[in-house]
């Protein structure tokens, strides 16, 4: 399987097949932060369309952060990975300070990247969903319910890998899914990137202040 040079270059690749491929190339590419958001500048940049975050957060497990147990999105969404939280016989009441932390990340991001913007209006939209890899897609669940919640009308997931299970969940659930590679095993999200350096928080800023219609 093809390891990306970078975040940017899989947006590249990725919105190359958007435009190939997707039956729907208007709307409004939506990132996940922080990762997201590079490989979500240039699809915004192709397809010409604006750019903005979709925050949603992980529930890692205790004492196995890394490993998600789900996922929570603005609005009080929220997505279970039941075979992980049956696995570590984790309760409601054990995840509620998990819960409650990245709660205060949630907010503390989107004050941040989205500053006194509205409140995102996605009625009747096409909402592209772009994160830079899905390992167990608790988070872009999250993230599809999200944005059908705040009233999309069609939602197309894209990114650049996926493992075979996350990818086969979100087909049940997204509207379209765009993936590049499927590798197998996956193990991580950060093995299909020679260069996975960490995204800041002003290099968020900085590409969404770039994007198109912000200006």
């Amino acid at each position: 399987m093809k390891r990306f040079a970078d975040r940017q270059k899989a947006g590249e690749a990725l919105a190359e097949t958007i435009c190939l491929q997707s039956t729907d190339r208007k709307g409004l590419v939506l990132a996940l932060p922080r990762g997201g958001v590079p490989v979500a500048a240039p699809i915004a940049h192709s397809l010409k369309v604006p750019l903005d975050v979709l925050v949603v957060r992980k529930l890692g497990v205790p004492g196995w952060e890394e490993l998600a147990a789900g996922a929570i999105g603005s609005g009080g969404v929220e997505v279970l990975n039941r075979d992980i939280v049956d696995h570590f016989h984790l309760t409601d009441v054990g995840l509620e300070p998990v819960r409650q932390r990245e709660l205060q990340e949630l907010q503390r991001r989107e004050r941040l990247y989205r500053g006194n913007r509205p409140q995102l209006n996605l009625e009747g939209s096409t909402v592209f969903l772009v994160d830079d890899g899905v390992a167990t897609g608790a988070t872009m669940q999250a993230a599809v319910l999200l944005a059908k919640q705040l009233g999309a009308a069609r939602v197309v997931v894209a990114v650049p890998h996926s493992s075979r299970e996350a990818l086969e969940a979100l087909q049940v659930q997204a509207d379209e899914v765009i993936c590049l590679q499927v590798p197998d095993p996956y193990e991580a999200v950060g093995r299909w990137y020679l260069d996975f350096s960490e995204v800041g928080d002003d290099e968020v800023r900085a590409l969404l202040a770039e994007a198109p219609g912000q200006s």
